[in-house]
């Protein structure tokens, strides 16, 4: 993974848009952050739509962003669900800022 390059492939007006509503939305659903070596992990409502969302915005954010690894793990007994997002150096910085409240 330390030989991919960081950097969005969408357009500035893309980014702009998915800025606005996709990452936008999920930020405001983060009940949580934890810092990891490499990127961060971030904690959701466990409810059927926020789960649905976030397999969503991974497919979303796989095409655009091929150096982040993704991560969803789903708590027991209807616990918290967690989105960890990690990648090469300098990733770390970039995740941060895409769930940076607007």
């Amino acid at each position: 993974m330390s030989d991919l390059t960081v950097a969005c492939r969408l357009t500035e007006p893309e980014l702009r848009e998915r800025r606005e509503t996709v990452l936008a939305r999920a930020a405001e659903g983060v009940r949580e952050a934890r810092e990891l070596p490499d990127g961060y992990s971030y904690r959701f409502d466990a409810d059927d739509e926020t789960l649905d969302f976030l397999f969503h915005l991974v497919r979303l954010e796989r095409e655009c962003c091929p150096f982040l690894a993704f991560r969803v793990t789903v708590e027991p007994d209807e616990g918290p669900v967690w989105l960890e997002l990690r990648g090469p150096e300098g990733a770390k910085a970039f995740v941060a800022d895409l769930f940076a409240p607007a």
